[in-house]
């Protein structure tokens, strides 16, 4: 006969090493953050840490919601928010020049971020009830691919050209998954290599074109346009293998770094820590990830699979497109690095992720019901 628990069951059986793995990852930013403010709490590490651990405990709250809630309210959710992205452009906060937020009161919401999340849980919903079989024919692409470009050209209206980009990623990510064939996706690349061209002469605002052409050749405009990849590649590359150390760093410390506590967060870091740092932290997050698809490679469900695999290429996407953005390898699309970067929006939307993932890592644990 075993002895009375210790420990709750519910409590036991949380994923920890992960739990503790993305603590780490917060903790580690609001270090950087700390250092980036001249070695003071405020006015980022502060609110920041205040944010990281009132979101990581929803997080571990809705990790114990039944999987079957998330099912049902996936198609509602994205319904409510193409609502408000419609009513962001109608009635919407402007701040920045952006007009991305609802104004409700008591708090500033930023639908898109939320979009990230239920369009991965939308289209997994729809494959979900469409048999295997119709996934492959017309009638199995064209609502999905609906569903993505109502959500993406909205936001691109706000304008936010990377929070679009990471939406088409999502829901291209599911439809993938679920089985569209590969000849569609080759010819959807295709199509939009020969539309580019187009799209950034007549569709991108002028700042985003002039990002998209200063990424090519960053030296041709130094002091301009180019000044934020410039000094982000300077202050990676002055980091060394083992970094200046910590609160030594000069780029961030002298505002030579546009933006040192958000986007180009990860270029303080690595001029502090050096590819050490740099190294440990992209290890972290590629474990969390690892953990993510192999939470849906064991999913009993069709609709468990294909989100768990969505929201874990989500936050892959957010990794990479920040890296290769303050690496000069990619355009500044403004993704900031998820649990780093100052700021609620993504670090929301990736605790959201890990949330669902930690249900649906519960639902595997769970003895199959005959």
């Amino acid at each position: 006969m075993s002895g009375p628990r210790i420990i709750p069951e519910p409590i036991a059986q949380l994923p920890w090493r992960v739990i503790l793995l993305v603590t780490a990852i917060g903790c580690f930013g609001l270090v950087v953050l700390y250092s980036a403010a001249g070695g003071s709490l405020t006015p980022w590490a502060k609110p920041q840490g205040v944010r990281f651990f009132v979101l990581l405990a929803g997080s571990l709250v809705l990790s114990r919601l039944p999987l079957d809630l998330w099912r049902r309210i996936a198609m509602p959710g994205y319904l409510v928010l193409v609502v408000a992205l419609v009513l962001v452009e109608l009635l919407g906060a402007v701040r920045g020049g952006s007009q991305r937020w609802l104004d409700v009161g008591f708090i500033r919401l930023q639908p898109s971020e939320l979009m990230k999340l239920f369009i991965v849980l939308g289209a997994a919903r729809f494959y979900e009830l469409m048999p295997p079989a119709e996934t492959r024919r017309f009638s199995g692409i064209w609502p999905v691919a609906a569903m993505v470009a109502v959500p993406a050209a909205l936001v691109m209206k706000q304008p936010d050209l990377g929070t679009a980009l990471m939406i088409c990623a999502g829901g291209a990510t599911v439809m993938f998954l679920a089985g569209v064939p590969l000849r569609l996706f080759i010819g959807g690349a295709m199509a939009l290599a020969v539309a580019a061209p187009l799209a950034v002469n007549f569709l991108l605002h002028d700042y985003q074109r002039n990002r998209v052409l200063i990424f090519m050749n960053p030296e041709s405009d130094p002091l301009g346009t180019g000044y934020h990849i410039s000094q982000s590649k300077i202050a990676i590359g002055s980091g060394g293998i083992w970094g200046k150390g910590f609160l030594n760093g000069t780029q961030s410390h002298l505002d030579y770094l546009p933006e040192g506590h958000t986007d180009f967060v990860f270029a303080t870091m690595a001029e502090e820590w050096g590819l050490v740092g740099g190294c440990f932290l992209i290890l972290a997050f590629i474990l969390v990830i690892r953990w993510g698809l192999n939470v849906a490679q064991a999913a009993q469900t069709r609709f468990a699979r294909l989100a768990a695999a969505g929201l874990s290429t989500t936050i892959f996407i957010y990794v990479m497109v920040n890296l290769m953005m303050v690496m000069g390898l990619a355009p500044v699309v403004g993704i900031p690095l998820p649990l780093v970067s100052y700021g609620g929006s993504s670090q929301m939307t990736v605790l959201l992720c890990l949330g669902i993932l930690m249900a649906i890592d519960r639902e595997n644990r769970r003895p199959a019901r005959w």
